[in-house]
């Protein structure tokens, strides 16, 4: 049964992750360093890790599956997902996957060279409506897929 795992302490697209899990009936899990206030529902629970460097990240790869959608913007973590065979997304619904990771991971290291080298980067995008309406789009379109694969 697929289930769904997130990278909850910055996720823009709790609601909407519910709003599909209900509907698909798929268990989430929000992994956070804190506590989050989630809905009193039996298909969400909440895994609050050490707020040791990259306890969410680790908990979140040492369970994810092949048959888990992992949300998240931190591509180290889409990356280390990738290699247990889970399906990644961004909150904007772009796909994390061996084909493009590499090139996402790349960038990253170049960005952070730059902002290390005070070198002014306009960052990301603001979030829009459409962003969530392609996450909306693309996390449907993944667990309906992994339900025909029956995983």
């Amino acid at each position: 049964m697929p289930s769904i795992l997130v990278d909850a302490d910055a996720c823009p697209v709790k609601e909407e992750i519910f709003k599909v899990a209900y509907r698909l009936n798929t268990p989430v899990t929000l992994v956070a360093n804190s506590y989050l206030r989630t809905p009193n529902h039996p298909l969400i629970s909440m895994q609050v890790v050490s707020d040791g460097f990259d306890a969410a990240d680790d908990w979140i790869a040492e369970n994810a599956t092949p048959s888990c959608v992992v949300i998240t913007a931190d591509i180290l973590l889409a990356g280390r997902c990738i290699e247990v065979g889970a399906t990644v997304l961004g909150p904007t619904g772009k796909p994390f996957n061996s084909s493009n990771i590499g090139g996402a991971i790349a960038t990253r290291a170049i960005m952070a060279d730059l902002r290390a080298g005070l070198e002014q980067t306009s960052g990301p995008a603001p979030f829009s409506n459409k962003d969530r309406s392609q996450f909306l789009n693309a996390l449907d379109r993944e667990l309906q897929r992994l339900k025909r694969e029956g995983l």
